[in-house]
């Protein structure tokens, strides 16, 4: 089983989240990618967690992060990986409104569709999205919550 590290930036603006749906290819799926996740994706070699999570909100977003509290560590099975998920909050989200995907290095090619939603009234992953009181907690100081999906 191999482990993949993966960053992703929550950033929270009006009671929504800015989320991203992904092309098919890219969610790996042969069937159905009618969900909505974060922005983020995987590590590089050597590569920090926080350099990793900047360029990857740089290639989907175009937009540079101000990268804030950790907030989330997900671990979950898929298929024949273990991945490991760090979630941060991200304090700009009033520069995540106007995103241009055509002006990105990777948005048009992995991403479908991006935007502030509700996550109560989509089908987002990680799950707990829908559930957990998101709004001001990133301008305060929170413990981060480690979720096990088994």
């Amino acid at each position: 089983m191999k482990r993949i590290l993966k960053v992703r930036g929550i950033i929270p603006y009006k009671d929504k989240l800015l989320l991203v749906r992904l092309m098919p290819y890219k969610a790996n799926l042969k069937k159905n990618n009618d969900f909505w996740c974060l922005p983020g994706g995987t590590l590089e070699d050597n590569e920090s967690i926080q350099a990793g999570l900047f360029r990857e909100m740089v290639e989907e977003t175009g937009v540079e992060p101000e990268i804030g509290n950790l907030a989330y560590i997900q671990q979950f099975h898929s298929g024949e990986n273990d991945y490991l998920e760090f979630l941060f909050y991200i304090t700009n989200a009033e520069d995540f409104l106007s995103i241009d995907l055509s002006k990105t290095s990777h948005g048009l090619c992995e991403i479908a569709e991006i935007g502030f939603k509700d996550p109560k009234k989509l089908r987002v992953l990680p799950k707990f999205l829908a559930t957990e009181p998101l709004s001001d907690l990133a301008s305060k100081p929170v413990p981060t919550k480690i979720f096990t999906v088994i």
